[in-house]
């Protein structure tokens, strides 16, 4: 029995149907009284209320009138306040159709400021269109891969792919330590990026150029440093960049028979991650040694091409390499790399004396023996960035310093390691940042720097009749932007590690 029920019949005797439905009837009737309503109320509030004379409990009655009308007033301003809210609602959906609208824009644009804008790799200054195509020699892991940069005929012709398979962001991902699921976010945000240079574009013949080869960094390859070779290309150079089969690079490619050269079956070989006891000397040296033998055959191969000889590029690419017969001043040849790339170009100068001088942009010298600074007679010229160079780093560049021996060296302010490849000019702020992409220079200014005194050192000890030397002052460090030699042994704080 409910306590209603239990309250309007206290003896709790369930009556019969009939009964039931009169009871119900008479108990309405007192319900409807409203005496008997009010009487009920307060004695659900646990009130005694008055017997007697209705009249006499009007007070009650009264209190009962104005809880009820409190109550009401409640009820009124909740519904008010319900309605406002309502409307506050629905001005706020209406009024988000904007937001969202304005919040789309600005995803675009922090997108554009994340990943930034994909075309962004600067084309050369210099006065010759720049073509640039894809060599290799022998199919097997022993052959020659190359990216060719060079002075081409004008017209239209397709850009070239910066980075032409996926299986590089997929190294990447693993040199950098990141999960593979990152692979798929490089390779859908920058594997439709172009470099400025025109894809098997023909040879602009009818004078002879000089070469050079370049050597990437650790976890780097062939094509990453495109802003370098286009510059260099567009002012009268044919630059070679290897791609070393050392496992240092993030991963390179190579073919196991012919029958898988036909079906263009590439096998990859990634890069090796040496674990703790095996980050030494030794094993950069012995890396760095397969690096420069690498690079004298990449020399030897080009030059090969220059004499005359056949060469088949096992890639079938539609750029005629008998194009090149007769083009390249072997007299006229330098070698050059970043970071372990750097390291790379002293090792080969000490090799190999077809290199008339060398440019080290961001050396890391640990891979290189001390017998080495005696070894190499060729003009040499270090190109640092600020951030990267330790001082225990540059006291082993300053000790190639010997007498007779031209040796320079230059600081870039606000630099870091990553100014010199390409993905400086890909990258928006905030990932340029996060991964210490840019420094507090211009990405730009940066690279036009290093360029500039690249090409003045060229111009001297190349023998070139240019006009390269306008830029004379930067080999001296003579710019707002440059520090003559290093300031390393001043600094005791860096962000980047020498690796």
């Amino acid at each position: 029995m409910t306590p209603l029920i239990r309250e309007l019949n206290p003896a709790g005797v369930p009556p019969s149907k009939g009964k039931r439905e009169a009871f119900g009837s008479q108990q309405l009737e007192k319900a409807r009284e409203p005496i008997t309503a009010v009487q009920w109320l307060w004695r659900r509030v646990g009130i005694q209320y008055p017997e007697g004379n209705p009249g006499s409990k009007w007070p009650w009655g009264l209190a009962t009138l104005l809880v009820l009308g409190a109550t009401a007033e409640s009820f009124s301003l909740i519904w008010e306040f319900w309605n406002l809210t309502m409307i506050f609602l629905s001005v706020f959906l209406l009024g988000s159709l904007s937001l969202v609208i304005a919040c789309y824009h600005k995803t675009q644009k922090l997108m554009s400021a994340v990943i930034g804008d994909k075309h962004q790799i600067p084309k050369g200054k210099g006065s010759y269109p720049v073509g640039c195509t894809d060599l290799m020699s022998d199919f097997t892991i022993k052959g020659s891969l190359l990216r060719l940069y060079y002075p081409s005929q004008d017209g239209e012709y397709n850009s070239t792919v910066w980075i032409p398979n996926k299986e590089y962001f997929i190294g990447l991902s693993n040199f950098l330590g990141m999960h593979r699921v990152m692979a798929k976010f490089l390779t859908h945000y920058f594997g439709s990026v172009t470099t400025p240079a025109n894809w098997n574009a023909p040879l602009r013949t009818g004078e002879k150029y000089p070469l050079i080869i370049f050597s990437h960094g650790l976890g780097a390859f062939r094509t990453i440093y495109s802003a370098i070779g286009i510059e260099l290309a567009s002012h009268g150079f044919i630059v070679a960049a290897v791609e070393h089969r050392d496992e240092s690079a993030s991963a390179t490619f190579y073919f196991q028979n012919e029958f898988d050269v036909g079906i263009n079956n590439k096998s990859w070989l990634r890069y090796k991650s040496l674990s703790t006891q095996n980050k030494d000397y030794a094993t950069r040296n012995k890396q760095v040694l397969q690096r420069a033998k690498e690079c004298s055959k990449a020399l030897s191969l080009i030059l090969d091409i220059n004499q005359g000889k056949t060469v088949k590029n096992v890639l079938n690419s539609t750029f005629d390499l008998r194009q090149l017969k007769g083009t390249i001043d072997e007299n006229k040849i330098a070698v050059m790399g970043h970071s372990f790339g750097g390291a790379t170009t002293i090792q080969s100068l000490s090799q190999d004396q077809r290199f008339k001088c060398g440019i080290a942009l961001d050396a890391w010298m640990v891979p290189l023996s001390d017998e080495l600074y005696s070894r190499v007679p060729q003009p040499l010229f270090f190109i640092n960035s600020e951030r990267f160079q330790t001082a225990e780093n540059v006291m082993k560049m300053r000790k190639f310093y010997l007498p007779d021996r031209e040796r320079k060296m230059i600081t870039i302010k606000g630099s870091v390691h990553q100014n010199f490849p390409d993905f400086t000019f890909v990258t928006g702020k905030i990932i340029g940042y996060i991964f210490t992409l840019k420094g507090q220079i211009d990405s730009n200014v940066a690279i036009d720097l290093s360029n500039k005194a690249s090409l003045a050192f060229l111009q001297k000890h190349l023998g070139l009749q240019r006009n390269f030397n306008q830029w004379d002052h930067l080999i001296e460090g003579e710019d707002v932007n440059l520090i003559r030699d290093s300031n390393a042994d001043r600094i005791t704080h860096h962000t980047e590690h020498l690796e």
